[in-house]
């Protein structure tokens, strides 16, 4: 039997527009040398790979919208009419859409008067059964009414990575309808984001109801006098003409007169050289580093160094000396559990690869890397640290650390790939992980040994080579300090931070389990009653359905798969619907029993019954610090239900206590030395409160008795949404007032407080001149948008350019206090262990004989980390456990 071809056409505008907004958050990091935003062509790139790699098809094609106007504007004006103005970031992308097609080797196709859609019902409908399988992708549902025996539709759900297969089977047992009923449901439910009108207060389920029973719109209407008398069938009767002008606009021309045909998207893969202009143009260094270390890098491979490394089977001392590059191969990123498949380091004129066992069980390799004399260069300081601890070795001198020098030296470069960190400063003799072991799911070591020995000698050539570059630029940008002051020694500290993890109470978590599920039961039953039906609480739509159909609560906002029931609509609801407290109130619990109740559980350690975090250092733009597997940083505080599940983490010692110390509104007394604004630094000095301060100030009051609970948290929302450069429409929202009084409110703290508004002046001035803003430590943030044309993106990169160095210096600060506390817990020789870091905070364990020793040392540390004109201030507290102790 003859195999039959595939036949893969995709929505290209649908699917772009998804991946714009699925990276929309990282617009600012997707732009290339040019200026031009490259966000969702980097996402649509993505899902191209995926779907070739999963569906392997024969013929391809991209259809794409000619333009705004189809044949459908001809009988309905206002057809996709209310649709918000197309942001200019992914106008400026679609051009280069074609190109990175053609790179692909795909065809694309678009037809004057028609849409995407209707290009893509048309060949679907002429591939003959016998012959083709059909797959669509689109992030439109509308394409569902296609699915039959040979086409299945898949719809993007999650950004572009995650994709929902419909079939006429899936559809009928998700719905109850089939495919080409979905346009009669777009006839009397509408499509708000295509603006169909549909019939008056018909939704989705009432749709499907009346489907169920008459089969289409016809019928309906055959049957319509038929209906006992209602609001509903007056408004059938009424609107006869909307229905099916609503269909007949719902439904996709699998009949448009297209001049291209299926045998004409025969698809015999990637032309390489064009996809390699297109990388090179877009600064896609990962794809063309992917592409220059597989089979289309002859010509890299042609100039690529032949490396020289030795195998070993026996270990001696004369193979270890001063300034090594050391290299420890995992292939999983979590190092506190991953095993260790290969150990490499040298020099410039050796290098070794050793198996792990012969590796570690050598006495003079332990010897080599517990020796202080010997110092070390490693691609990630903590990750080599941690690996080894667990082995029992203790790396001592770890003199370079290439990913946290190449992050400093730009925060946008973040790579967990030596080769990616590598091509960012233009070393291309290493490939990326990724050529050599697979992608995701598929990673596993070569079949051949000689391809991962040679990739693992690349690296710690490309450690020498980089270690020497960037110390140079490091001294360039007057950030050796940063570097080798502050980010390398808190590596080591983190580094143990994390290997001592924190005792976690598993018995506390699975009580709260059972009170949240108690708690969650509870507010079912009142939402049930209210609603006077049961329906699952977690489903938008059915609850989209009861709130705006059943109950009648004015509707919000409108999304293609029915009524928006995201917080901010529901919020807007809470004063006038009682059940919406009810409704928030469960989302609240059931995602702190789902993410952390339950997420914890998994996450505690069998053996010590610890949670080990691990810190992310290279992260955040501002210098924070964040970390994951999982998220201790994260653990709601708002609620009290959020902060109790702080009481699960407790001492490891039976008569310890927790400790924590906090800092007092550090980001207000950066921004007071910062400014230097006089005002703002005598409140600080004199230790008034300083949101009443302000308060006083902006209110024009004499007495600080005399401000009300309201003036201080508006005051208190101003002077951090100073800090966060936040605008009259922020402001409006965060007070519930109208801009022009948050306008007024800016206004007035500005005059109160000149030196801040001079400072937010020069710091903005100072940032398009140089393209860059630093901390007080020199920790730079790049603002290639701070010129821009474009007014958002202007804006966004001048409030960026006034609240990283305060928010970054903020950040340095506790670094500075974790390395000196860390130095002062060991010479005190107290038993004390910091355990963790959760942004202005420091938690600590310690016996209970100690906490007055650690309640004057921490304060000493952590008030006199850094020298600014105001004080630093530290609230600290302790109990047994970390709820108790804040």
């Amino acid at each position: 039997m003859t195999q039959k071809n595939k036949l893969l056409l995709i929505d290209g505008n649908s699917v772009a527009f998804r991946a714009f907004f699925a990276l929309h958050q990282q617009l600012e990091r997707f732009k290339n040398k040019s200026g031009l935003h490259t966000n969702a062509l980097y996402g649509f790139h993505s899902m191209i790979e995926n779907v070739l790699t999963k569906e392997k098809p024969t013929h391809v094609l991209v259809a794409f919208d000619a333009g705004k106007t189809t044949f459908r504007n001809a009988f309905f004006e206002e057809y996709k009419g209310g649709r918000s103005k197309t942001p200019s970031e992914f106008s400026e992308q679609m051009p280069y859409l074609r190109e990175l097609l053609n790179g692909f080797g795909i065809k694309h196709y678009e037809l004057d008067n028609y849409e995407a859609d209707d290009i893509i019902g048309t060949l679907s409908a002429q591939a003959n059964p016998a012959e083709f399988d059909v797959v669509v992708v689109s992030g439109d549902r509308d394409l569902t009414q296609l699915a039959k025996e040979n086409v299945r539709v898949d719809i993007t759900v999650k950004g572009v990575s995650e994709l929902k297969e419909y079939t006429v089977e899936s559809i009928q047992a998700e719905m109850g309808i089939s495919p080409m009923q979905i346009i009669d449901m777009k006839g009397l439910a509408g499509d708000a984001s295509d603006n169909i009108p549909g019939v008056t207060k018909i939704g989705e389920k009432t749709a499907l109801k009346l489907l169920k029973e008459y089969g289409s719109v016809e019928n309906i209407y055959n049957h319509v006098n038929e209906m006992k008398k209602s609001k509903m069938k007056e408004n059938l009767i009424n609107e006869k003409e909307t229905a099916f002008l609503s269909k007949r606009l719902a439904t996709i021309d699998q009949d448009s007169p297209i001049t291209i045909k299926i045998e004409d998207l025969a698809y015999t893969g990637p032309n390489t050289e064009k996809l390699i202009d297109f990388y090179k143009e877009m600064d896609f260094k990962t794809h063309l580093s992917r592409l220059d270390t597989t089979e289309h890098d002859a010509e890299n491979e042609a100039n690529r160094e032949a490396i020289v490394y030795e195998t070993v089977t026996e270990i001696s001392p004369e193979m270890f000396s001063d300034k090594m590059a050391l290299y420890v191969e995992m292939l999983t990123d979590n190092y506190h559990t991953a095993d260790i498949v290969s150990i490499s380091w040298g020099n410039v004129d050796h290098i070794y690869v050793g198996e792990p066992e012969l590796v570690l069980n050598s006495k003079d390799f332990q010897d080599w890397a517990k020796n202080p004399k010997f110092s070390k260069q490693v691609f990630d300081a903590k990750r080599t640290f941690v690996v080894l601890k667990r082995y029992g070795i203790d790396v001592e001198n770890i003199q370079f650390d290439i990913l946290l020098a190449s992050y400093i030296l730009n925060t946008k470069d973040n790579s967990k790939d030596l080769s990616e960190v590598a091509t960012e400063h233009h070393y291309f003799e290493v490939a990326s992980d990724e050529s050599v072991y697979g992608k995701g799911a598929k990673i596993h070591l070569p079949e051949d040994p000689a391809v991962m020995q040679d990739h693992l000698a690349r690296k710690v050539k490309a450690i020498l080579v980089l270690s020497a570059q960037l110390e140079q630029h490091l001294a360039e940008n007057n950030q050796s300090e940063l570097f080798y002051d502050m980010e390398l020694p808190l590596a080591m500290v983190l580094a143990e931070m994390e290997i001592t993890g924190i005792k976690v109470d598993a018995q506390r978590l699975r009580e709260m389990k059972v009170e949240f599920a108690e708690r969650l039961l509870a507010i079912e039953k009142r939402v049930y009653e209210q609603a006077g039906e049961e329906f699952n609480l977690n489903s938008p739509k059915q609850l989209g359905v009861i709130l705006f159909e059943k109950m009648g609560y004015p509707v919000i906002k409108k999304t293609k798969t029915g009524y928006s029931t995201a917080v901010d609509v529901l919020e807007q609801l809470r004063d006038q619907a009682p059940i919406v407290a009810d409704i928030l109130e469960y989302r609240q619990i059931a995602k702190l029993q789902s993410t952390y109740i339950e997420g914890l559980l998994k996450v505690i350690h069998g053996h010590n019954g610890k949670i080990h975090t691990r810190y992310m250092q290279t992260i955040a733009q501002t210098g924070r610090l964040s970390s994951i597997d999982p998220n201790l940083q994260n653990i709601p505080i708002r609620l009290e239900e959020g902060r109790k599940i702080r009481q699960a983490f407790v001492p490891s010692h039976k008569g310890w206590k927790i400790f924590a110390s906090d800092y007092s509104q550090i980001e207000l007394r950066v921004l007071a030395h910062i400014s230097d604004d006089e005002h703002l630094k005598a409140a600080f000095i004199e230790g008034q409160d300083i949101h009443a301060s302000t308060a006083m100030r902006v209110f024009g009051i004499e007495k600080q008795e005399d401000v009300s609970s309201e003036m201080r948290r508006r005051a208190k929302a101003v002077n951090f949404g100073i800090v966060y450069g936040i605008s009259d429409y922020g402001l409006s929202k965060n007070l519930e007032i109208s801009r022009k009084e948050a306008q007024n409110f800016i206004d007035t703290y500005f005059i109160k407080y000149p030196g801040v508004k001079t400072y937010m002046e020069e710091i903005v001035r100072e940032a398009k001149d140089k393209e860059y803003v630093e901390t007080l430590f020199h920790r730079r943030r790049y603002l290639p948008d701070i010129n821009s044309r474009n007014f958002n993106l202007r804006s966004f990169a001048e409030r960026t350019a006034m609240n990283t160095p305060i928010q970054g210096s903020a950040a340095d600060i506790i670094k500075v206090a974790m390395i000196e506390m860390d130095k002062r817990l060991k010479e005190e020789k107290l038993e004390a262990t910091m355990l963790l870091q959760v942004h202005d905070e420091l938690i600590f364990e310690a016996p209970e004989a100690e906490i007055p020793i650690l309640e004057k040392l921490v304060a000493e540390v952590m008030e006199n980390a850094v020298d600014l004109n105001v004080p630093l201030k530290v609230e600290s507290d302790s109990g047994d456990n970390w709820y108790e102790a804040k």
